[in-house]
């Protein structure tokens, strides 16, 4: 079954929704990733040809398109909550779509909070304290 692609507009709707959706709640996962999309293009791994260099999609005379994911990162157990979102970004949208893209992420990193590790500093300094040479003063003899 072949993925359905989001249009870019839609996308960027679905994207705010999935970062309101996390600012309401308490924790959250939203993963994001960007690949090169060359599924189309013919591979060019032959055993026979000696002379294809070793990187063959450098040598393409166009630009190829990205291929832009995003989802909630529920695990396999709540599946059914998972939300999986993707488009499709051609070479010469590529400006205005990272434009765009920028403004949504920031919109959605205002609900980002910096992660508490004042409790594991706090282990840790007492942990070093707590080692120190290993002879305390009435261990001497």
């Amino acid at each position: 079954m072949a993925p359905v692609h989001l249009s870019i507009d839609d996308f960027f709707t679905r994207l705010s929704s999935l970062f309101q959706s996390r600012r309401n709640s308490t924790h959250g996962t939203i993963l994001l990733t960007q690949k090169r999309l060359s599924s189309q293009y013919p591979s060019t791994s032959s055993a026979t040809t000696t002379t294809i260099p070793p990187f063959a999609d450098q040598a393409l005379s166009s630009s190829l398109p990205l291929i832009i994911r995003a989802s909630n990162g529920k695990s396999k157990e709540r599946r059914v909550d998972k939300i999986k979102l993707s488009t499709v970004v051609q070479p010469d949208q590529l400006e205005p779509f990272f434009t765009r893209y920028a403004e949504v992420m920031k919109g959605g990193a205002t609900a980002l909070k910096k992660r508490d590790r004042s409790g594991r500093k706090k282990a840790t300094k007492a942990k070093k304290k707590g080692k120190g040479s290993g002879v305390t003063n009435g261990d001497k003899k």
